[in-house]
């Protein structure tokens, strides 16, 4: 099985899949005019001023479902691995997917939100590819494709790293067993899920600001009591980056492949995911949702992942391997790429208190990471299904039951090897259909410009008056009004 699907995922992930990722995120920064870095302010003030909703989810818990998506095991075990087979070099390509792919996010959650629906109760909003593919594109048989294609990751595929790196944590720092560790994880996941997608979105709005905080103080502490390390250690990223390290020169390739993949796989620009999600949120106008997930691709990536791989370094808790399976280096003698590099990693400054700190933070990230995914399942089986959801949502829950058990009993590198069959098939599909549906979203970031350089107080979005086809313009005009009489 691990031989089968590793030759399946250098086909997904050969050259053509590099250059795409880069291309569309280099296209699409040149087409906003770098929207990604003018907007910063933006993206902050949208936060800020987030209201609540009535209809869908918040423009706040929009993006702290999607936070938790993105915060997950790939800001732990996957720079661990990134580090392994990429070397040092791969930490920083993730940091040149992130900064492009906050354009790409921007673009695929704008669309997202153009092209979103109102829920048959009209209680509830649903975008995402497959709604734009479908609208936007005309192609109704390329978003079922997209659909059944998520279906197959978001069920299973990406729940597997999320639950082996969870449950080899907590084994590794309480002595649980795992199947005990799996179980509770299921019970949990079970009792949330009837709550549908109002519950997710409190439920990450809570969670995801402590899970972060917690381990970003404590990669900072550890940094800052390796200070004396830390310039040697951003020098060794850029040198193996550019093949300027001769030691790592048999994995400079491998850099830029495991830095865009485990990129990707960390803050999902370009995947698809994000935007079911961000086609949930009530925003008055979809240029502030696709700011907002932009800034999300930052605060995963730039932030998370980075003062996590940086800790690696400087505590030197880490290893790296050849293509052929010999070893680089070899400090952590015995022990798997993973999330147990972070652990040995605090033990290093404080023996001991790795393993509890970083378990209980992995607890947190990979727990709120399988609710969101679950919630991109649940927006696909909607699409497909329309309102007859309730046998396949019932089976959709039996398969993510089934992939928590799967990924907390199973071999953690079959695991990752999964995981990114479903990921590049993904991305394979969306970014293709955002490059060809680009102009509506160009649209309305110059509709959503001018709206405030005329210093409108309350944003509104008329697609049919500005030329986008296929978007629900009675729902935009409704919520438009809504916004009139707000104001």
């Amino acid at each position: 099985m691990l031989e089968f699907t590793t030759k399946l995922n250098n086909l997904i992930w050969s050259v053509p899949m590099m250059f795409l990722i880069l291309g569309a995120g280099i296209f699409f920064t040149v087409a906003t005019r770098a929207v990604q870095f003018r907007k910063i302010k933006d993206m902050f003030r949208i936060m800020i001023d987030g209201k609540k909703s009535e209809t869908g989810v918040s423009s706040v818990q929009a993006f702290m479902i999607s936070a938790a998506g993105r915060v997950g095991t790939g800001n732990i075990a996957g720079v661990a691995t990134a580090i392994t087979f990429g070397g040092p070099g791969a930490i920083f390509w993730m940091w040149i997917v992130a900064l492009i792919g906050g354009a790409t996010s921007f673009i695929e959650c704008t669309l997202a939100q153009i092209y979103k629906v109102r829920s048959s109760d009209g209680k509830e909003f649903r975008g995402g590819p497959s709604y734009y593919i479908s609208k936007g594109l005309g192609l109704k048989w390329l978003a079922v494709l997209f659909s059944a294609v998520a279906l197959f990751a978001t069920t299973f595929c990406l729940h597997l790293p999320n639950i082996s790196t969870l449950v080899d944590s907590v084994e590794s720092a309480f002595r649980v067993p795992r199947f005990g560790t799996t179980a509770a994880v299921a019970v949990i996941f079970a009792f949330i899920v009837f709550g549908g997608v109002k519950r997710i979105g409190v439920w990450a709005e809570k969670m995801v600001p402590i899970m972060s905080l917690i381990y970003v103080g404590a990669c900072l502490i550890i940094i800052v009591m390796h200070i004396g390390q830390l310039p040697s250690a951003l020098a060794l990223v850029v040198k193996c980056a550019f093949n300027l390290e001769a030691q790592f020169g048999s994995v400079v390739g491998l850099a830029v492949m495991w830095g865009i993949k485990r990129g990707i796989y960390s803050n999902e620009a370009g995947q698809g995911n994000a935007t079911h999600t961000a086609g949930a949120s009530d925003v008055d106008h979809p240029c502030q949702e696709g700011l907002t997930q932009a800034l999300a691709v930052y605060f995963d990536t730039l932030l998370i992942c980075t003062v996590g791989a940086i800790m690696m370094l400087v505590t030197s808790s880490y290893n790296v391997v050849a293509p052929d399976g010999s070893a680089i280096v070899t400090n952590l003698e015995g022990i798997p790429a993973g999330v147990l590099y972070a652990q040995e990693a605090i033990d290093v400054t404080f023996a001991g208190f790795g393993s509890p700190i970083i378990a209980v933070c992995v607890v947190f990230f990979c727990f709120t990471s399988i609710m969101a995914t679950y919630y991109y399942a649940e927006t696909n089986i909607v699409f497909l299904c329309g309102d007859r959801t309730r046998v396949p949502m019932n089976v959709v829950k039996g398969i993510v039951l089934f992939a928590i058990f799967y990924g907390g009993l199973t071999y953690s590198e079959l695991v990752w090897s999964i995981v990114d069959i479903g990921l590049g098939l993904m991305s394979w599909v969306n970014i293709i259909a955002i490059l060809f549906l680009v102009r509506p979203a160009l649209i309305a970031l110059r509709d959503y410009e001018a709206q405030r350089a005329a210093g409108v107080s309350r944003l509104t979005f008329h697609p049919g008056k500005l030329g986008i086809r296929g978007a629900e313009d009675q729902m935009w005009d409704e919520l438009s009004a809504r916004n009139k009489v707000a104001e």
